[in-house]
């Protein structure tokens, strides 16, 4: 008799971690991010790790990808990653409290200065489509017409290049503050 063990069906997720270096041991630091780099790109669920140079005050962004957050958190309670950790010790430390964690749309419902949990995702799917159909109908009304003689690959990029920023930057913030009872509930919840 086999058992097989089918993978998490959840979305990716990205973790920002920052970390303070002591003035004088960036050299050394860098070393070290190469090598838990390695490391961390052959756990199972690894989606890559990009590392961020210093701002003033020497700290570093390491911006961690993984398949889903069970992954993520297999290798942030790995030993593996325990044994990198010990080797970092007098060179450099996390800010824990800086640590960011994303997994896709809850972004466009953040709020700013809390860490409220995004709403579910069915409202984030139901909230989007009021932002995005209202502006693709626009968009399709009077921007199709004026491209129809453009090549398809161009005309295909106007839609996606109004309607990001559009909806990042404008209509997505704005939504999620008018519908924020609906999309979190009372503070008391």
């Amino acid at each position: 008799m086999s058992t097989t063990t089918q993978a998490p069906c959840a979305e990716p997720v990205t973790t920002v971690f920052t970390w303070q270096v002591r003035p004088g041991r960036e050299a050394d630091f860098e070393e070290w991010t190469r090598g838990v780099a390695d490391c961390v790109s052959r756990f199972p669920g690894s989606q890559g790790i990009s590392w961020l140079r210093p701002e003033p005050g020497h700290r570093f962004h390491a911006v961690l990808r993984f398949a889903d957050p069970q992954r993520l958190a297999a290798w942030l309670t790995s030993p593996e990653r325990a044994r990198w950790h010990a080797r970092i010790e007098g060179i450099a430390t996390e800010v824990r409290d800086e640590r960011q964690s994303t997994t896709g749309m809850e972004s466009w419902f953040r709020l700013p200065g809390t860490t409220v949990q995004a709403p579910p995702r069915w409202k984030m799917v139901l909230t989007t489509f009021v932002g995005a159909y209202p502006l693709t109908f626009l968009l399709q009304w009077l921007a199709a017409p004026g491209t129809a003689s453009w090549p398809l690959p161009l005309r295909a990029a106007v839609f996606p290049v109004v309607l990001l920023p559009l909806l990042t930057y404008v209509i997505m913030p704005g939504l999620s503050r008018l519908l924020r009872l609906w999309l979190y509930g009372t503070p008391d919840r």
